[in-house]
């Protein structure tokens, strides 16, 4: 409706972007148009928007009407609003990590530690933690039919309740895991739970407008939401609209909460200061860094923290430019909070959708305005930061990212798939040539060679196999000789030892180069070079080339690390690009083909049903390891941090059971460097000190000393911070013995390297590394072929 509108003002603002406050209210302007053009859409009939940037406020209006019934009334910045679903983070979230601080409740106690009754029913698992991320197992409500009313009865429907999901298993949003949080505060606290939130959580901070059953006094300040089910003239005004919530009387632990865009402001702002405001503190600093970073269980897709969400199906409100690692939530009258606590940003939209025929839908809204508020307030975030030397970690890296979308068991179809299906269209008439390894198979298991040594009207007359050779199974750098096929009798030319390119003669009488590899994700992997080379000799000989695409095991949103130096361009980086790259083989194709001019008659199969946020074990297809030491997705997803060491002394575990799972040598004192990393608190991932002797590698059969690197959360893993954050380490701890230079050719970047030897904290690294990687960012869109 307002998209091309929308467009334009991002682009205007983002070319306008600086860090000067002064301006920054003119660029964030274009906020009017996009707000108007959705109320005259009929998604709301008016607007509240109040953001704040480095602890001041710096665009506040208000749009449209507060009411359009019985009679029109004006918009209002202090207009009161049905909050709906806020009231979980803005008053039970808190309430309850004030009791954690207290000592009076645990995040991992049973529910029946606090309400022994609560066991009744397969309950007598579920921990307060579980009820905070929706990982309880509860379905999403209470039943409204037959119909009933009172407190009291809504405690005893809960008692009845039964789990749907084993807790800790499955994210299930519920409404009910908020009902029984506002229990457990008026159990300990011996106070209903809008009287503790009145005392120990609105008054100090004055937030004079929030509130639970807001008295007369505000009423006219206060914006209706729909007709009364049954009422059909009487329009809801000062009553919370969510049924449960009414039934129980208008105070909840999931919703009943009013206020305004004003005292919102405040409490983020309180969360922003580390849980004080105005000389008040309500929250500690660690609590407020609990509740904001993922709390979920390891593995888990669904990223939340305590309350808060981070990255789920319904974080819409963080735009396509704030980081994982924002947070914020939503609340089903239409009103949303977001907070990005490394620019030091919030964005308040408080809308009244449903008045007053409860059809009107902000879901696009919230992602265009806080998209709009992040491109013009990014760039001076990131100048800001970058001084400032804050941490930058793991889920906290600022990226220009995609919205990650829920686990699934999706059944992606590659490029060898699709082929199939084109009855090789694309190839027709052709004598081919194929590079591949094991990994070439289609969704039933036949090898990529098979398929197209049978496929009619296409004549395969050569194989070119990469580094680890036709059979996969040859060791890492490693020369892999020539020879031929056992099944078709086709000629084998290797494309790693002698030669790592296709050579005329190889090329003789061919039209066309098949490449059919599945990549690692990573800049150093060295299949991408070879498509590299492949293309360039391509090119020379007029030869056409199919890149059959295949997923990004580790996804393709993520985009992380220093780039490479120019200078540094070899086998293990053939384009100046960072470590992790989010980008699949067909699109590096098209990236390599047009950045370094290399003219190669390319065309690109692509997937069908891929989607940038997913994880290889998302996609319904069989894991077949790339190379012989990626035999899971956990080492898949570690090996773009752990790879960047290898080069030095050390062994990652090559010649054991789990390799870049570990990192030794004969002289680490692996207690001193697992107790310094764990220090450091990496994000997801946690290290235990251990022993090892690998079989292969620079200590083949030497005792090792090290550190096994467990992997908690893939998703809050920043892969090269952790590579950055080992290099570092290792040199400071045992600076006699580690030999940083080794690591340049694998980290890429004598910046990133000097800076460890000069004792740069890691993370003044990963910010400086934010920096440098946007106009990659940038160039990369170009490219990319799926949503």
């Amino acid at each position: 409706m307002f998209r091309s509108l929308f467009v334009w003002s991002v682009a205007t603002a983002a070319l306008a972007a600086t860090p000067r406050p002064e301006i920054l209210e003119g660029q964030l302007a274009h906020l009017e148009t996009i707000i108007q053009d959705a109320i005259r859409a009929g998604d709301s009939p008016g607007a509240v928007l109040v953001v704040g940037h480095q602890g001041k406020v710096v665009y506040r209006r208000a749009f449209g009407y507060r009411a359009l019934v019985p009679t029109a009334t004006p918009m209002t910045e202090d207009t009161i609003f049905d909050v709906a679903s806020l009231t979980k983070v803005v008053a039970t979230t808190t309430a309850i990590m004030q009791l954690v601080e207290q000592g009076r409740l645990r995040l991992q106690d049973p529910v029946s530690e606090y309400w022994p009754e609560f066991k009744a029913g397969g309950k007598e698992e579920i921990t307060v933690r579980e009820l905070l991320t929706h990982y309880s197992g509860l379905r999403p409500d209470l039943d409204l039919k037959p119909e009933w009313s009172g407190y009291d009865t809504a405690m005893k429907m809960i008692l009845e309740e039964k789990p749907v999901a084993e807790p800790g298993t499955r994210f299930i949003y519920s409404d009910i895991n908020f009902e029984i949080l506002g229990e457990l505060v008026q159990r300990i606290s011996g106070k209903p739970l809008d009287t503790y939130c009145a005392e120990h959580i609105f008054k100090p901070l004055g937030m004079k407008d929030t509130g639970f059953r807001p008295p007369a006094a505000w009423r006219e300040r206060i914006a209706p939401t729909d007709f009364k089910p049954g009422e059909e003239k009487k329009i809801r005004l000062g009553e919370v609209h969510d049924p449960t919530a009414y039934n129980m009387g208008g105070v909840a632990g999931h919703a009943g909460l009013f206020s305004t865009g004003d005292d919102l402001a405040i409490f983020a702002q309180m969360l922003l200061e580390g849980g004080t405001y105005g000389g008040v503190r309500v929250l500690s600093p660690l609590s407020v860094g609990k509740m904001t970073t993922p709390q979920t269980p390891p593995g888990a897709q669904a990223l939340r923290g305590l309350g808060w969400d981070i990255e789920t199906r319904f974080s819409s409100p963080r735009g396509e430019f704030f980081p994982v690692g924002s947070y914020g939530h939503t609340g089903f009258t239409g009103t949303s909070l977001w907070i990005d606590p490394i620019s030091k940003t919030y964005v308040i939209l408080l809308t009244s959708r449903l008045h007053p025929e409860g059809k009107g839908d902000v879901v696009g809204l919230r992602g265009c305005v806080a998209t709009l508020v992040a491109s013009a307030l990014g760039r001076g975030a990131a100048e800001g930061i970058l001084a400032s030397g804050r941490p930058l970690t793991g889920a906290f890296e600022l990226q220009n990212s995609y919205r990650r979308k829920p686990s699934r068991d999706g059944q992606v179809r590659t490029g060898i798939d699709v082929l199939v299906e084109q009855n090789f269209a694309a190839l027709a008439g052709m004598r081919v040539g194929l590079v591949t390894n094991p990994t070439g198979r289609d969704a039933e298991g036949r090898r990529t060679i098979d398929l197209l040594f049978r496929a009619p009207g296409v004549r395969l007359k050569a194989v070119f196999s990469p580094e680890h050779g036709l059979a996969g199974t040859a060791a890492a750098g490693a020369p892999v000789a020539s020879g031929r096929d056992a099944r078709t009798g086709l000629p084998v030319y290797s494309l790693y030892g002698a030669r790592t390119r296709p050579t005329p003669r190889m090329l003789a009488g061919l039209d066309a180069l098949v490449f059919d590899l599945q990549d690692a994700g990573a800049r150093f992997y060295t299949y991408i070079t070879t498509l590299g080379y492949v293309l360039e000799a391509a090119a020379k000989k007029g030869i056409k080339v199919v890149v059959l695409d295949r997923p990004n095991p580790i996804t393709g949103f993520l985009v992380e690390g220093p780039m490479l130096d120019e200078d540094l361009i070899s086998f293990v980086g053939y384009h100046p690009m960072p470590v992790r790259h989010g980008m699949t083989v067909g699109e590096l194709a098209r990236m390599f083909n047009q950045e370094e001019n290399i003219g190669a008659k390319l065309e690109v199969i692509p997937m069908r049903g891929w989607r940038r946020s997913d994880w290889y074990d998302d996609c319904g297809l069989p894991w077949i390891r790339p190379s012989p030491n990626l035999r899971n997705m956990t080492q898949a997803a570690l090996y773009p941090g752990v790879a960047m060491v290898e080069g030095a002394n050390v062994s990652v575990g090559r010649g054991t059971d789990t390799p870049f799972e570990l990192v030794g040598a004969p002289w680490i004192d692996a207690g001193k460097l697992a107790r310094y990393l764990n220090q450091r608190q990496i994000q997801g991932v946690r290290f235990m000190p251990v022993d090892f002797t690998p079989r292969r590698g620079p200590f083949a059969g030497r005792l090792c000393h090290g550190v096994n690197i467990l992997l908690l959360d893939r998703m809050a893993l920043n892969g090269p911070a952790l590579g950055i954050e080992m290099a570092s380490a290792l040199f400071k701890l045992f600076p006699g013995n580690f030999q940083l230079d080794r690591t340049l050719r694998l980290i890429g970047a004598r910046w990133v390297v000097d800076g460890i030897r000069n004792g740069r904290d890691p993370n003044w690294i990963l910010q400086r590394s934010y920096v440098l990687l946007e106009p990659f960012r940038k160039l990369r869109e170009k490219y990319l072929l799926y949503p």
